[in-house]
């Protein structure tokens, strides 16, 4: 069957892992989100994902914490959920590795591109953890920066919600959902697709954004079909 984007940088939240319970794992929502990469993978395209790490902790939990430090334990919590969503994929028989943006060489391989693109190349799903390595950025960041440095043809942002729209959805019934964006639109209005630097990332670079609704993993594998499943940001 034939597929519009031959390699893909999956982004999904620590949320989505958490299901119903909100926070934590929920192996019954991670093995359905794993079925629905499967079944790209299963098409033969190449898959790299990073996973956030909100289900166990987000910067604004820290109180007086300092910010760094803060974003450490982020950045940490990304790496649990990498581990978890690999071991979720191996147990539906897909070949998955993680790698971290940090050495932790008990834990996972350490990030590089031109071996993360060896391990898709060898048909292995690539699961990123640690985020950039970096304080202050962000998940959507890392995710930018790792979709570039493995040439990926599109980053699907796999959300809440199934596109952009002008207004929260869940607050205002008008809200109008869009098909098609640019990201000078994106930025200029501050719509709620990504933080700016890595909305400015994919901007510079070429690197179309597909926002779509995880609610329903088998979009996963429509999006690299290039069905209308969300919204397509590009420039």
């Amino acid at each position: 069957m034939a597929v519009k984007y031959q390699r893909v940088l999956l982004k999904v939240s620590g949320e989505a892992l958490a299901g119903a319970k909100g926070t934590g794992f929920d192996e019954a929502t991670i093995a359905s989100i794993c079925a629905g990469i499967k079944a790209a993978h299963d098409l033969g395209v190449q898959i790299g994902i990073v996973v956030g790490g909100g289900n166990f902790w987000r910067g604004r939990s820290s109180g007086k914490m300092d910010r760094m430090d803060a974003d450490k334990i982020g950045m940490l919590a990304t790496v649990m959920n990498a581990i978890a969503v690999k071991d979720a994929l191996r147990q539906q028989g897909v070949p998955a590795v993680v790698m971290t943006s940090a050495a932790m060489p008990q834990v996972a391989d350490t990030f590089r591109s031109d071996k993360a693109i060896a391990e898709l190349e060898a048909g292995r799903i690539v699961v990123f953890g640690g985020g950039t390595g970096n304080p202050i950025f962000s998940t959507d960041t890392a995710s930018a920066l790792r979709a570039l440095e493995i040439g990926a043809d599109a980053m699907l942002k796999a959300t809440m919600v199934d596109g952009v729209y002008d207004k929260d959805p869940h607050k205002y019934p008008d809200a109008v959902k869009y098909d098609t964006l640019t990201f000078t639109h994106v930025l200029d209005e501050r719509l709620a697709v990504m933080d700016s630097t890595a909305a400015t990332l994919c901007r510079d670079n070429g690197l179309p954004i597909l926002v779509f609704d995880l609610g329903d993993p088998s979009n996963i594998a429509r999006a690299v079909q290039g069905e209308n499943v969300g919204t397509l940001v590009s420039e």
